[in-house]
């Protein structure tokens, strides 16, 4: 009996978690996500996603040295162009396309990437940040088509009322690893998909991710940089 009241806990957590996210998304766009195709820019570089269904096309257009590169990631098969030229990549060179490209693309259509297979949810609970009632949502990756940080934990807080994501979280291995926080700002409409810059904080190694807000609100956090992305339009 002990077993089927676990099981049943289970089942209500997961509907929870994926009625949540289901509440999210549309905030944020929803089914526009699925034939969305923007250009915006990011750091002097010129993106742009296409997706079309679960397929995707993803570009990243900068000119270095005078040459004119562009990286290309198609359901990920990574390719790149120098001045018009396509170039022989190695293993090393085509998985940095793939990683940079996913990152940025992760990021600038939150929560839209959160649906894919690999992503693993969890409902963590709720919380106040500045006087307003969130619910925290933790996703990790499994090791099957999560990529290679697919080890970082995740948590969102999403804004009860507006089901918007307010704030994030992260820990990461890659590299030296470390723990970031990003509070949302700039957030904007863009015929009809939502887009927001962030603030990106850095917190001490090994920092549990529920403190993280309350640190914030302390201001303990170093503040690392801004993600701000630019000319948004819709193609």
């Amino acid at each position: 009996c002990q077993t089927s009241n676990t099981d049943r806990l289970q089942v209500a957590a997961s509907s929870k978690v994926d009625t949540m996210l289901q509440e999210t998304i549309e905030a944020h766009g929803g089914t526009l996500y699925e034939t969305a195709h923007y250009r915006f820019a990011f750091r002097k570089k010129i993106y742009t996603f296409q997706n079309n269904e679960g397929a995707y096309i993803y570009t990243r257009t900068e000119t270095k040295d005078g040459k004119r590169i562009i990286d290309r990631l198609d359901n990920n098969t990574a390719s790149r162009t120098v001045d018009g030229q396509s170039m022989t990549l190695t293993e090393k060179e085509a998985n940095g396309i793939r990683y940079s490209l996913n990152s940025v693309i992760y990021f600038a259509t939150l929560p839209h990437k959160l649906k894919d297979p690999a992503v693993t949810k969890k409902y963590i609970g709720v919380t106040n940040i500045k006087g307003k009632h969130y619910d925290i949502l933790e996703v990790g990756f499994q090791a099957a088509g999560g990529g290679p940080d697919h080890d970082d934990v995740y948590h969102y807080w999403i804004n009860q009322d507006t089901k918007l994501i307010d704030y994030l979280a992260y820990n990461f291995l890659v590299g030296k690893g470390g723990v970031r926080f990003r509070s949302a700002f700039n957030t904007r409409k863009i015929d009809g998909i939502i887009f927001q810059d962030y603030v990106n904080y850095k917190a001490p190694k090994g920092t549990p991710l529920l403190s993280l807000p309350e640190q914030f609100e302390n201001n303990e956090l170093e503040k690392l940089s801004i993600i701000a992305t630019e000319n948004i339009a819709k193609l």
